[in-house]
């Protein structure tokens, strides 16, 4: 029998209190043939916010995932990248926050994001899976579907003249290049915010995240 769903129920639902974010989670699926995939966003965010802290992501046998930890002023945050297929996230994420008694509303996964378009990005708390086996298996194996997500747009095969390819093929598929110049972007930017995040600072993240850059204008300073 599999292992009962942990059932973390402390939610956040508005900013009355801090944030207080403990275990950040990249999403995608483990090895070379993956690591330049769609899918694999998650992965990307949280790997290049491990070497701007100069963290070594460490394979951690009893939670399947490579980790890191992070010592933010506000107290030790973990960085965890499962190491199981994408459909198997949430055994990682289970493991780790009983281990480390995290509760849902003090987890970020982050993730690529079918309904955003390259470029497009949002943070937000709970919601559906929306056909993402890997947020599915998290809410699974947590019980709660109210932990907080960092949704990386990838696009639609349908909205970027790709409607003949089916969507696991697509997301399975490198980006074209410019929707990677999109993507990086936006990993640029989200990886600016986690000095807020990890001040407990969730609602100014959001609003900085979520605030378009105005574009620049030769030869006037931005």
């Amino acid at each position: 029998m599999g292992r009962a769903p942990l059932h973390i129920h402390r939610v956040c639902r508005g900013f009355s209190r801090k944030v207080s974010i403990k275990l950040i989670v990249g999403l995608g699926n483990p090895g070379k043939k993956y690591e330049s995939t769609r899918h694999n966003a998650g992965f990307w965010l949280v790997e290049r916010l491990a070497a701007e802290r100069r963290l070594t992501l460490r394979k951690e046998p009893k939670f399947h995932a490579l980790q890191a930890r992070l010592d933010a002023a506000t107290g030790p945050t973990w960085l965890l990248l499962p190491q199981t297929w994408m459909n198997e996230s949430g055994s990682a994420v289970g493991a780790l926050a009983q281990f480390h008694k995290i509760a849902a509303d003090e987890i970020l996964v982050v993730h690529d994001e079918l309904d955003l378009p390259p470029g497009g990005v949002k943070i937000k708390q709970g919601g559906g899976h929306a056909g993402h086996n890997g947020l599915r298996d998290i809410m699974a194996k947590l019980g709660t579907p109210d932990f907080w997500r960092f949704r990386i747009g990838i696009g639609h095969p349908r909205d970027l003249a790709a409607s003949e390819q089916e969507v696991v093929d697509f997301v399975l598929h490198p980006p074209r290049k410019d929707e990677q110049a999109l993507i990086d972007a936006v990993i640029d930017r989200g990886v600016a915010v986690f000095d807020l995040i990890l001040a407990d600072n969730m609602a100014a993240a959001m609003h900085k995240l979520h605030t378009k850059p105005r574009p620049q204008v030769p030869g006037i300073p931005a």
